[in-house]
């Protein structure tokens, strides 16, 4: 498993090299932005972690550069900062999971293996092609189509498109969104959802007679014809 490891906190860079290492990962580090991005793109692998504050790039446009590169490879955004708002920013722009300076060890560990986990079991299980009606989602070639017609999504509202897909005809709650696309069950997101299910309808419905996209009050939402 490889990783590519972002801080330019030389002790702390340091630090993580040599305990994930022992841990059994091939590690490698940048201390900057333009560093990251270079690394980041001449080579596949398995988990980025990126710190939030960086010289050159940041952490957040390491991550929507390499979203917009349809790279999907697992993002651990490392930070000082505990503010809500600042989780939000990072999780929304295409990171996987946040965690907060100073942090133990063993913690990011456990995270670092539920994220490849997570990554390699789903990439396993998906079907390449998922379809309602005249919608369908390519996983594979990160491609959005309705009626023929290409729809462009950002990497969270390409997520939460595949969640309910892959639960075509059935209501999914707010809890299994929250784990899915945001990987989180804090309630501090609920009103993301919302706000993303609203993107997700200005892209998929609007202009089109036959809505995809239903909202069950008090339950959750669905995908069907």
């Amino acid at each position: 498993m490889k990783i590519l490891v972002v801080e330019d906190d030389k002790n702390l860079v340091k630090s993580l090299q040599q305990g994930l290492t022992e841990e059994g990962y091939l590690v490698s580090t940048a201390s900057n932005g333009f560093k990251a991005r270079d690394k980041a793109l001449a080579e596949d692998w398995d988990l980025f972690i990126f710190d939030l504050m960086l010289p050159g790039l940041t952490g957040i446009q390491l991550c929507e550069l390499i979203r917009f590169k349809n790279i999907k490879t697992p993002i651990l955004m490392l930070s000082a900062l505990s503010e809500t708002e600042d989780k939000i920013k990072a999780l929304d722009i295409g990171a996987d999971d946040y965690l907060t300076k100073p942090f133990h060890f063993r913690e990011l560990v456990s995270r670092v293996k539920a994220l490849i986990r997570r990554n390699k079991e789903y990439i396993s299980d998906k079907s390449p092609v998922l379809t309602c009606g005249d919608l369908s989602l390519d996983y594979a070639k990160n491609k959005v189509e309705r009626a023929g017609k290409n729809i462009e999504l950002s990497s969270k509202e390409f997520k939460l498109l595949q969640t309910l897909l892959e639960d075509k005809d059935q209501v999914v709650n707010r809890n299994k969104i929250l784990q899915k696309v945001w990987n989180t069950n804090q309630e501090t997101y609920t009103n993301v959802i919302d706000v993303y299910i609203s993107y997700l309808r200005s892209k998929i419905d609007a202009g089109y007679d036959k809505k995809l996209i239903h909202t069950i009050k008090g339950r959750g939402y669905m995908i069907a014809e």
